[in-house]
């Protein structure tokens, strides 16, 4: 990838903070699902899309950019408590209870 690309995905993704950090969730997520389409191995900016997803309550696409971290980086801890907390809120305690276990083993909370 050429750098004048990566300097541009760089200046993306540190809007798409700036709109979740105003909690304009849904702005977040519409720039970050850009950067991470064209830098999809970059799990910073797909967690950041995940708790874009999940706090404007897109949850089906939280819980998909999630799972993909998790396939990727199974010992990613905040993405199995946001994973676990999703699912929650999608009303599936059963499904949310072996990721909320496994953050608090590796956590200790």
């Amino acid at each position: 990838m050429p750098i004048e690309r990566i300097d541009e995905l760089a200046e993306e993704y540190e809007r798409g903070r700036l709109f979740f950090d105003s909690k304009d969730y849904i702005g977040a997520a519409r720039i970050l699902a850009e950067v991470v389409a064209a830098a999809p191995d970059n799990l910073g900016a797909r967690l950041l899309l995940a708790r874009a997803y999940y706090h404007s309550a897109q949850l089906g696409r939280a819980e998909a950019q999630l799972r993909l971290i998790l396939e990727r980086d199974p010992a990613e801890e905040y993405a199995c408590l946001l994973l676990g907390r999703t699912l929650q809120r999608q009303h599936r305690a059963k499904d949310a209870e072996p990721y909320l276990r496994l953050h608090a083993a590796m956590t200790g909370a």
